[in-house]
């Protein structure tokens, strides 16, 4: 009996070992291959939800594709002087009323369409023409007309002087397109600059390629890949672990003093054109009386704000305008930092035991952490401040919209955006016709030195008026690798102009390649399912699988009326989302009408239903694009992740239940059950950035992020499989006690059996159900609840994407996502269904006949 055990329990330890080289097996993936070729990897802190930059205000759109994609006829200089582009020279009339342009010769859009002043007078009648979406439609709302001369000749007829039209016209807004492909620019953009897109991962990562046919000097790089990183911690890990060339806006500013220690890489700090204020709704009491306000600007300690919530990274600013701007004026001394001062203001407007606010913030991190230092700072001078954290959509619709709103905090990122305060509709509730005046006389000015005169003037009436309290101007922090020249330092524009970079002293000859061909997932999805629908009506017969079909598919028609009518409720306009802070209402309101969202709630809801019929789901509202081709590209990383999570956590599960049954009560068994708590105790984002951390950061083995192919998900799907794995492993440890004490395993072993032998081959299947029901929560769940794993490690998967169309307030995205989701979980009920049906001899008989006893 002694040897019988042995045997037995040899034969355990090989089923123990078997599993776990399987689980390696199964979690091992190729390394991937280097390519030789000249590429730049950029992260960048946002992605963008088009590629139009005449149609939106997406700054995200810049940073990918102006001066790289797109040119105008003026371009922005590092410094922030106008520059010819395609434009060789221009010149004004004496009365301002006329620009005339000479345009370069040989130039060519990327589709070989030719360059010329048809095409001039085509870009920029479409940007203030009715039903243009173009963000700064106002700005140029001066255009009158543009004459072609001759091919190469334009000029510029205003209905009033604009003396700073050259530099508005380097704006991307103004950048210049095809009249054959500019209704398409969004997904597939036609521009005269020096790379063309080459694929768009979405959620991932952009790859521009080179053209051979450019029109000017070739660049060094032939291919930029910009990489999508919003999360800081993954943005950090990315820079250290290599996977990134440069970041030229670095979202992490609490890093910079480690990477500063590393000798490989080189950290920058310029100037932004972001101007962050503390907004006052100047139309509400008690803000509407200015000694409330200049109270206000009298308790805050501006560069308190920029070491406590910036890090020290940032500079103060007294007025609405950027400190590298032509017209500067050092406003910062005008309010210094008086509490006692502020006191008097509020006694003297009638508030001497202070007042209460609320204080409506965006999710961004320099607004959260801005709100922190402000509320105490505030509470010195008696002023109690509420904070309220709103998404950025309903920040969007409620404060910018609506207006309902006391204090805000937010980041105005576009240049030279003074104007918005002689906008009566904007969210400051700033009316002043004085300051209309001002403005006025600014953009009629006859020359360059009376402009920036009145320029100050302007400074100093916005400062005088403390319609806002002016905080400081975020600096750009830029990380790259030692070797690269050319990147720019301060941003006089929101965009990552990558024709001037060059580099020396790295490997630049090789870039990891990513593997982005992936397997037809959906033709995959639809054959296992035909394959097991045609199983259970073979094994369970035809009339119950029906039933079960027909009521999985009820429960989806109640769900996609359940998710379209809560959709609808959700606060958050899309077309204001897209258009951004300085898009006219006009713009806004035209999107909104070629978006479909003015239609009749049921006939949208119709619509929608035929759509998921047919397999059209609609088309996305900000990346403009087939919503179900966005699901089936995102399914590709998800899917495989999903599924390598659940296998690896099933590997894992299984010897540790079993071991944990089988020396119930000892030392082992002591052990595992610590190790069960520990990985349901553990966050799986936590356990993620330790990985990162050893393997990616310390070991260099693996990419810290971002999506390659297989390789890439061995981390995130340890990270997801870990939580997973305990809780299945304490499922199966419970079933396998309750099931060793039944009166069949019993009788196994007085016949003889041995104990490990009893457990595999009559305890094991018989626990296997609650486990199988287990495995049926998981699975939907790993499918769709790991965003949070997803933005650690940057992966392009479905949660990302319903996260970010949900900020986005993208609702035909969110649909789709969402019915898809549901689906996964109605077809794993189905499977487990099937499953137990299989493995329950009674269940079984109860199918086959038909439900009788």
């Amino acid at each position: 009996m002694r040897l019988a055990f042995s045997k037995s329990k040899s034969g355990f330890v090989r089923w123990v070992h078997a599993l776990v080289a399987s689980a390696l097996l199964v979690l091992a993936a190729p390394a991937w291959a280097e390519v030789p070729q000249s590429r730049l990897v950029i992260g960048v802190p946002l992605e963008p939800p088009h590629l139009d930059p005449t149609s939106g205000a997406a700054a995200a759109i810049d940073e990918v594709v102006y001066a790289n994609v797109f040119e105008g006829l003026t371009r922005l200089t590092p410094n922030g002087t106008v520059a010819p582009s395609l434009a060789e020279s221009w010149s004004a009339s004496p009365d301002g009323l006329s620009w005339t342009f000479r345009l370069k010769h040989g130039v060519t859009f990327n589709d070989g369409t030719a360059f010329n002043a048809e095409t001039v007078r085509f870009s920029l009648m479409r940007i203030v023409a009715a039903g243009s979406t173009n963000a700064q439609k106002a700005l140029f709302a001066p255009v009158r007309d543009v004459q072609v001369i001759d091919p190469a000749t334009v000029v510029i007829h205003l209905s009033r002087p604009v003396a700073n039209l050259p530099y508005l016209l380097a704006w991307g807004d103004a950048a210049m397109v095809s009249p054959q492909s500019a209704a398409t620019n969004g997904t597939r953009p036609v521009g005269t600059g020096l790379y063309t897109l080459s694929r768009w991962q979405r959620g991932g990562e952009l790859e521009l390629v080179r053209r051979e046919d450019y029109w000017g000097r070739a660049p060094q790089t032939q291919r930029l890949t910009f990489r999508f990183i919003g999360d800081p911690a993954a943005a950090f890990a990315a820079v250290r672990a290599g996977d990134v060339d440069a970041f030229p806006n670095y979202p992490a500013p609490e890093t910079i003093g480690e990477l500063k220690r590393d000798p490989a890489l080189v950290v920058t700090q310029g100037l932004s054109e972001g101007k962050v204020i503390m907004a006052m709704n100047n139309a509400r009491a008690p803000f509407n009386d200015i000694r409330v306000r200049r109270a206000l600007s009298y308790a805050i300690d501006r560069q308190a704000v920029i070491d406590g919530a910036m890090f020290g990274f940032g500079q103060p600013i007294g007025s609405h305008y950027s400190r590298q701007a032509e017209g500067y004026v050092d406003l910062t001394g005008r309010y210094p930092h008086d509490v006692a001062k502020a006191r008097r203001l509020l006694t003297d407007a009638g508030y001497p035991n202070g007042l209460d606010a609320t204080l409506r913030i965006p999710p961004r991190p320099y607004a959260r952490r801005s709100a922190e230092v402000l509320v105490n700072q505030l509470a010195a001078a008696n002023v109690r401040v509420k904070v309220e954290t709103l998404e950025w959509a309903q920040w969007l619709d409620q404060v910018f919209g609506r207006k309902q709103f006391d204090l805000t905090i937010v980041e105005h990122v576009e240049p030279m955006d003074y104007d918005i305060y002689g906008r009566t509709d904007y969210y400051f509730g700033y009316n002043n016709p004085a300051f209309d005046a001002l403005l006025a006389a600014v953009n009629t000015a006859p020359d360059e030195a009376t402009r920036l005169s009145l320029l100050g003037d302007l400074q100093r009436k916005i400062a005088d008026d403390a319609v806002n309290v002016f905080l400081f101007q975020s600096a750009r922090i830029g990380v790259h690798k030692a070797g690269i020249n050319g990147i720019w330092i301060n941003a006089p524009i929101a965009a990552n102009d990558m024709t001037g970079v060059t580099q020396s002293g790295i490997a630049r000859g090789t870039a990891n390649a990513p593997n982005t061909k992936t397997l037809p997932w959906h033709w995959i999805g639809f054959g296992l399912l035909a394959a097991l629908l045609a199983f259970s009506a073979h094994r369970l017969g035809a009339a119950w699988t029906a039933k079960k079909v027909a009521g999985h598919t009820a429960t989806l028609l109640a769900a996609s009326v359940v998710i379209f009518a809560l959709l609808q409720v959700l606060p958050g306009d899309p077309a204001a989302y897209m258009m951004g802070l300085n898009a006219s209402p006009e713009a806004v309101a035209t999107l909104r009408q070629q978006m479909g969202l003015d239609g009749p709630i049921i006939a949208r809801y119709l619509s929608w239903v035929g759509g998921l019929f047919s397999g059209d789901f609609g088309t996305s509202y900000t990346y403009q694009t087939p919503v179900a081709g966005l699901i089936f590209e995102r399914l590709s990383v998800s899917l495989p992740l999903a599924i390598s999570a659940l296998i690896a956590s099933v590997l894992i599960a299984l010897p540790v239940g079993v071991l944990a049954a089988r020396y119930r009560g000892k030392t082992l068994d002591t052990g595992l059950i610590g190790l069960m708590q520990a990985g349901i105790a553990i966050p799986n984002f936590w356990l993620g950035l330790l990985l990162i951390l050893l393997f990616s950061v310390g070991l260099g083995w693996f990419p810290a992020g971002g999506y390659s192919g297989w390789t890439s998900l061995l981390l995130p799907a340890l990270a997801l499989a870990a939580p997973q794995a305990a809780i299945l492993a304490r499922v199966l440890r419970t079933s396998l006690l309750d099931t060793l004490g039944d009166d069949y395993v019993r009788t196994a072993r007085a016949k003889g059996l041995s104990k490990n032998a009893a457990l595999i081959r009559h305890a094991l299947p018989n626990a296997w159900i609650p486990v199988l029901t287990v495995l049926g929560l998981q699975a939907p769940f790993l499918l769709a609840g790991s965003v949070v794993i997803e933005n650690v490690f940057s992966l392009p998967g479905l949660g990302r994407l319903a996260f970010q169309a949900v900020s986005q307030r993208d609702l035909i995205v969110v649909q789709g996502v969402v019915m898809v989701l549901v689906a996964a979980v109605v077809l794993v009920s189905l499977v487990i269904d099937i499953a137990y049906a299989v493995a329950d001899p009674r269940q079984r008989d109860a199918a086959l006949n038909g439900g009788r006893k």
